[in-house]
């Protein structure tokens, strides 16, 4: 859902002119581009929450030069046959909705509305609802338009056919969590152009990058201390590791799209991403879609006292032990062929020389963000909501100009996010106000009743679904707003306490971000490095989903009881 214009590291020995000496041929020579040319210089702009294709970079185009003076060469060019006063213009571009999702995306929506008979204990209104909202979903998974403008259409569907006011439409656009969510976006921001992130990163290369193995620890422990108050897995990926590693793999002879990719690159790419989720799941405002989960909970009735504490507690132990894991397990799973990286201290010592000394924007970052931390901590015993907290950060970083008004108008993400977010939460409010919730847990619970399933085993089977039906998904938070109240009802139905069917939910759908190259954000920016085959992204996802259930189930399991959780 999310992307990024790069900046990136040192890469400078490719210039330009590098490159063009390697077009140079005694004679021209026609040879197609690559579709993504990875070792272009990008642009230092912030990135954007949205569009991961904008990593792909358009290739340079090199012109031969003869050795021979005065004589022009021209490219050579294939010709094409054309009638006498007629030329080839290419069709125009597709406007609106996609027809065929368009119309399978409606289609849902009027087979359950007219076709499929309405259960006697549900109200006209709530099975008119749960049509919209279905449809609605499945226009967010195959997309005919872009999420918000077919979460706006679903809003507009649930007024004009008067299934609910124009109020409660409109009730969860003041909801304190989705504003939570988008100021996130705005601090992720300021990371990014402080430069803190990168800086922070960089050190831990320094510290532990002697070995391939080191570096993907460094790598790995730094993005986990600064998730906290970097809540986008995505705005990590592309605004301060991924550069990171293009520059230590280049340096290091290793080329995207080329097959020295395994030297170094691929390993360090892939440990990075399967790593990420699990340092998304060890904070609660380490990913938005963690704030939504317990937004979601507290609609169906489950209340997380002292949620940020609660959350980081039961996570705590499983995933440090994925985070100490996944770098081993993926060497020798995913082995670099490169074993060790001498020179990698030194680019980072001569980067941080190159940056200076950490600048008054990155010292007002680094208070601001343990300012916000120590509140959402804390914050509770002082009667101050963490959505007041963001609030409290995002005005420091807005009056002593570390952000303007500009960089938050631009976050488009942030405010798209406002809007699909709110669509959802308010419809996914009134199925729970409305009985349809209540009905589905019902059914769910005679049928668990029928197989005379314990709630232990249950409970492994609901997470199992929940985690694997992912792969039908693009993004995380989708997955969320479509299917997270409902999993969380059968949870509640087939006996498993709330508080824990709540958080493993949670968990889950960060865990699930690394199981395919479009299942999130970060995952189509690590894989649109051109550094991991897409053969080895599906295989390496699986056995690693795997690895993760294995441990988070063993781990977790005592832990959950040791802190009665059950």
């Amino acid at each position: 859902m999310e992307s990024f214009a790069l900046h990136s590291l040192s890469t400078s020995s490719f210039s330009l002119s590098s490159r063009a000496s390697l077009f140079r041929r005694s004679k021209p020579v026609i040879k197609s581009p690559p579709s993504i040319h990875h070792n272009l210089k990008p642009s230092p702009s912030l990135p954007t929450l949205r569009s991961p294709s904008l990593l792909a970079s358009k290739p340079f185009i090199s012109s031969s030069h003869s050795s021979k003076p005065g004589k022009t060469h021209f490219p050579i060019q294939a010709s094409k046959y054309e009638e006498p006063g007629t030329t080839l213009t290419p069709p125009p571009p597709l406007q609106g909705a996609k027809p065929i999702p368009f119309i399978i995306s409606i289609a849902v929506g009027i087979v359950v509305r007219f076709f499929v008979p309405k259960p006697v204990e549900v109200t006209p209104q709530a099975w008119q609802l749960l049509a919209i909202f279905l449809s609605t979903i499945a226009g967010l998974i195959l997309s005919p338009l872009p999420v918000g403008a077919w979460a706006f259409l679903g809003l507009t569907a649930s007024i004009v056919t008067g299934t609910l006011s124009f109020p409660t439409a409109f009730g969860a656009f003041t909801n304190e969590v989705i504003w939570l969510i988008v100021i996130s976006f705005f601090f992720a921001r300021g990371f990014v152009k402080t430069g803190l992130g990168d800086r922070i990163a960089t050190y831990f290369v320094k510290w532990l990058g002697k070995s391939t193995l080191g570096l993907s620890y460094g790598l790995t422990i730094s993005e986990a201390l600064i998730a906290p108050a970097m809540p986008s897995t995505t705005a990590r990926a592309g605004g301060v590791f991924l550069p990171i590693i293009q520059s230590l793999s280049l340096s290091g002879g290793s080329k995207p799209g080329d097959p020295s990719k395994r030297k170094l690159g691929s390993y360090l790419v892939m440990s990075q991403f399967q790593s990420s989720g699990n340092s998304s799941a060890l904070f609660l405002t380490a990913a938005a879609q963690n704030l939504l989960c317990l937004k979601l909970a507290e609609e169906i009735g489950v209340i997380i006292p002292s949620p940020w504490v609660s959350w980081f507690m039961a996570a705590s132990l499983p995933a440090f032990v994925c985070l100490l894991a996944t770098p081993l397990v993926l060497y020798k799973l995913f082995p670099p062929e490169t074993k060790d990286t001498p020179d990698a201290p030194a680019m980072a010592t001569k980067k941080l020389e190159n940056m200076g000394p950490v600048t008054k924007n990155e010292f007002i970052m680094v208070g601001t963000m343990l300012l916000a931390v120590s509140l959402w901590v804390f914050g509770d015993a002082f009667g101050i909501a963490s959505v007041v907290t963001a609030m409290i950060g995002l005005s420091i970083l807005l009056l002593l100009g570390v952000l303007d008004w500009d960089d938050c108008l631009s976050e488009k993400s942030a405010w798209d996010t406002l809007a699909w977010f709110s669509v959802l939460v308010g419809m996914a409010g009134q199925l729970t106000n409305l009985g349809i919730v209540n009905w589905m847990s019902g059914c769910v619970a005679t049928m668990l009743q029928s197989y005379s399933l314990s709630w232990p085993v249950a409970f492994g089977v609901l997470q199992a679904a929940y985690f694997f039906i992912h792969y039908l998904f693009a993004s995380q938070t989708g997955h969320v707003g479509a299917l997270y109240s409902a999993f969380l009802a059968m949870n509640l139905a087939a006996g498993v306490p709330g508080v824990l069917a709540a958080l493993a939910l949670a968990y889950n759908t960060s865990l699930f971000g690394a199981l395919t190259h479009y299942s999130s954000g970060q995952a189509a920016v690590y894989y649109g490095a051109g550094y991991i085959d897409l053969p080895d992204v599906f295989k390496v996802g699986f056995v690693m989903a795997l690895v993760n259930a294995v441990i988070w189930a063993i781990v977790g399991s005592f832990w959950w009881k040791f802190l009665g959780l059950y």
